[in-house]
């Protein structure tokens, strides 16, 4: 799997706990699916993801989405 796609899982991921959560403890928890969206759109326009970093310290082979 590349880096792109374990990405998007991640972040898929995150944001449904953080709606499941919301739903079954307390609505503040849908401030972390703010951040997740925040954090992709920043990813999209400066290049800089911290997981990015993490998973290629890891040795993920890199990658392009969707193809």
């Amino acid at each position: 799997m590349t880096i792109d796609r374990i990405v998007m899982l991640f972040a898929g991921c995150v944001i449904m706990l953080s709606v499941a959560l919301s739903q079954l403890h307390h609505v503040y928890w849908l401030f972390l699916t703010v951040f997740v969206g925040l954090n992709l759109a920043q990813a999209s326009l400066t290049g800089f993801c911290p997981l990015v970093k993490i998973l290629k310290a890891f040795g993920a082979r890199p990658g392009q989405a969707f193809s």
